[in-house]
């Protein structure tokens, strides 16, 4: 540094200064300081504060504050400095006490330190000191200040006041482009969607520049209403202001194509963008393809992230293991896993549930256990989780001794919580208990119960056969059953043979879903139970009629990095041969053991020997004939299907998994069977 700097006047000094701050040049600022203390002069408090400015710029706030404590002569600027300092710098604490040392100290306060101490008292998360502080601006005739009022509106919004926010907002004279973007942004975070497009549309009607962030708060606006024609006007908006390379504006355009069931758009702007590495436009795509089942493109997506050496985040690894799960790919799953633990993310909460729920789902319960007995302090979503997979699994004792410690360790239980445990009763025929639980809802935890809960309570009586009390149990509900309730119940009168019943559910189900071939099917096998074939004919008719077709029942294996799907008929596979071979091999073998066809689980109208070999070649018999032929004897057979086991495919999987010798864990559409040893774990109640 230069001697003939230190000539220089105090203004011209404070702009070298301020220069620095603005660049973070902190090493020239450093040298700046040095050269000034070495001079001998003394430093006027002028140059002080922007020195205190620079520093705190640079993130150097013991600096700062050093500087501070030698001022003699501090004023309201070298106090100003200070707090905003802390701001800056996420030293909210720091900034509240500071405050209070200037107002003890006399000094008096000004617009920019209101602003400064309202942005901390929201970053501490303290509603209630930051309505102290308006209070105390109001006193003072700055709440309506700039700087002041869109941080009150912003701490008001952030707390989901938008009455109060919008009131702020309305007394600011002459509102700049950050206090709009604040009430758009307050809004949507509000998911008043609607009231912050309208606010961004007042915005431009008032000539205020429209910048990347108003943009991008509108887009989230977009998003959340899927309102996609609005948004397709903003993104010629933001293309047109050259705002479309900007990472900002391309996180939120992804985002919002992605909400709004886009998927190829979001993924033209995601490649777009030259930093194709962003991962919040990364996650957001990759989550968009897993919620609409296109499992494959998510994980392109992903591989080609990784591909650019770019690092995942927890919620990248949420979505693809939520993936995993979905189609209980249990070596993509453990693959995940694997770079989860390497990424250090195992103990995020958020990701220990889905990987929790991604073996449940997989049939694999130990290793649900296994991840959570590894978290040490497990949060209402890992509870959560877990009682979710006692409860798909028919493990009502387990989802009862769960919930009694997650109690005992203080965790609040949820809504989500009671679908759970209600699950967990219904499958284990765990009625009295399940009822105390649905009754103690809103009575002891203050949960009032929701359309899923009350589904879950019919299907809890229909399973056990008390068709009566799951009647009057529909009539005394506050309002009329979802498509889900009404199925549980017309699934309980197909159990049990109540065709009046039953065709009251159906009735309520073609009001509710009339494109569900389901419903029908259900009807005509009750017709069928009660040898009522010229019902079932009509039945069949309506279908014909209507253009609605039974789906037609799969299932699948994982082997060998691949998913093998067999159905009942018109499958093809390079073993097939050898598949029917197995089977047949195994038909004797259960039946030495004692199988005889229960022809009757097949309702229609036809001779036993045809009925007999239908069931012989169900979908899922077929897949376990393939696992046996190709898996090694320590893996697990896990076989999903997309339909209910038949009661006949039940019991003879039961025999096969005796005379193989082997474990094999069934996933339908309702629950998990696990078959060993000539027996389920159901305990042939499902």
């Amino acid at each position: 540094m230069k001697t003939g700097l230190l000539l220089l006047d105090a203004a011209a000094l404070g702009r070298i200064i301020q220069n620095y701050a603005r660049a973070k040049q902190l090493r020239s600022g450093k040298q700046l300081h040095s050269q000034l203390i070495v001079s001998g002069n003394p430093q006027a408090t002028f140059i002080n504060n922007h020195l205190i400015n620079m520093y705190s710029k640079c993130g150097c706030m013991e600096f700062a504050l050093s500087l501070f404590d030698e001022i003699p002569h501090r004023n309201g600027v070298s106090w100003t400095a200070l707090i905003a300092g802390f701001c800056q710098n996420f030293r909210f604490l720091d900034a509240v006490h500071a405050f209070y040392d200037m107002w003890a100290d006399g000094e008096g306060l000004n617009q920019f330190v209101f602003s400064s101490v309202v942005k901390a008292g929201t970053g501490l998360g303290w509603f209630g000191f930051g309505k102290q502080v308006h209070c105390l601006a109001v006193k003072y005739g700055f709440s309506s200040e700039l700087f002041v009022g869109s941080n009150l509106a912003d701490m008001y919004s952030g707390n989901g006041e938008m009455v109060d926010a919008f009131r702020i907002f309305e007394e600011i004279p002459s509102k700049d482009e950050v206090c709009w973007t604040a009430m758009i942004d307050g809004y949507s975070k509000n998911e008043d969607f609607a009231e912050a497009l309208l606010v961004f549309k007042k915005m431009g009607g008032q000539g205020v520049i429209v910048d990347q962030h108003a943009l991008s708060s509108a887009l989230s606006a977009c998003g959340g209403m899927k309102v996609c024609h609005f948004g397709m006007s903003l993104h010629a908006a933001i293309v047109k202001l050259g705002y479309e390379l900007d990472i900002i504006v391309g996180n939120a355009l992804t985002d919002m194509y992605v909400k709004v069931g886009e998927l190829d758009c979001a993924s033209k702007v995601y490649g777009v963008h030259p930093d194709c590495g962003n991962i919040v436009s990364c996650t957001s795509l990759i989550d968009g393809y897993v919620e609409s089942n296109q499992v494959e493109k998510a994980f392109n997506v992903f591989m080609d992230f990784r591909r650019q050496n770019h690092q995942p985040n927890e919620f990248t690894f949420s979505s693809l293991v939520k993936a995993s799960a979905s189609q209980a790919a249990l070596e993509l799953g453990t693959q995940l896993h694997a770079q989860v633990l390497k990424s250090n993310f195992a103990f995020d909460p958020v990701v220990s549930a889905v990987l929790l729920d991604m073996y449940g789902k997989c049939g694999l319960i130990d290793n649900s256990i296994q991840v959570f007995c590894e978290i040490e302090k497990p949060t209402e979503f890992t509870w959560n989780s877990l009682l979710y997979v006692f409860g798909q699994h028919g493990l009502g004792d387990d989802v009862i001794r769960t919930f009694e410690r997650m109690m005992s360790r203080g965790v609040k239980p949820t809504d989500v919580t009671f679908v759970s445990l209600l699950t967990g009763c219904s499958h284990s025929g765990l009625v009295d208990k399940g009822l105390d639980y649905f009754y103690s809802m809103d009575r002891v935890y203050g949960i009032v119960p929701k359309a899923e809960h009350y589904s879950c309570v019919i299907h809890l009586l229909g399973r056990a056969g008390k068709l009566n009390e799951a009647e009057q149990f529909i009539k005394s509900m506050p309002f009329q059953p979802n498509a889900h309730g009404w199925c549980s119940f017309l699934w309980a009168c197909k159990s049990h043979g109540d065709g009046k019943r039953g065709k009251k559910a159906a009735d309520a189900l073609f009001q509710l879903e009339p494109e569900n071939s389901g419903t029908h099917i259900l009807l005509s096998n009750i017709y069928a139970m009660n040898q009522q074939w010229e019902n079932v004919r009509t039945v069949r008719r309506t279908m014909r009629d209507d253009n609605l077709k039974k789906l037609p029942g799969y299932s699948w294996v994982e082997f060998g990095k691949k998913t093998h799907v067999f159905g009942a008929a018109n499958w093809s596979h390079p073993q097939q041969k050898d598949i029917y071979q197995k089977l047949d091999n195994l038909l004797e073998q259960i039946k030495a053991a004692g199988y005889v066809p229960d022809t009757d689980s097949l309702p229609v109208q036809m001779d036993i020997n045809t009925k007999e070999i239908m069931l012989h070649h169900h979908s899922e018999r077929i897949a376990i004939a393939f696992a046996l032929l190709n898996m090694p004897p320590a893996k697990p057979i896990i076989v999903k299907k997309n339909l209910r086991v038949c009661v006949d495919c039940h019991s003879a999987i039961k025999l096969i998994s005796q005379v193989v010798g082997r474990k094999i864990i069934v996933r339908d559409n309702s629950r998990f069977h696990h078959f060993d040893g000539g027996s389920c774990s159901c305990r042939d109640y499902w």
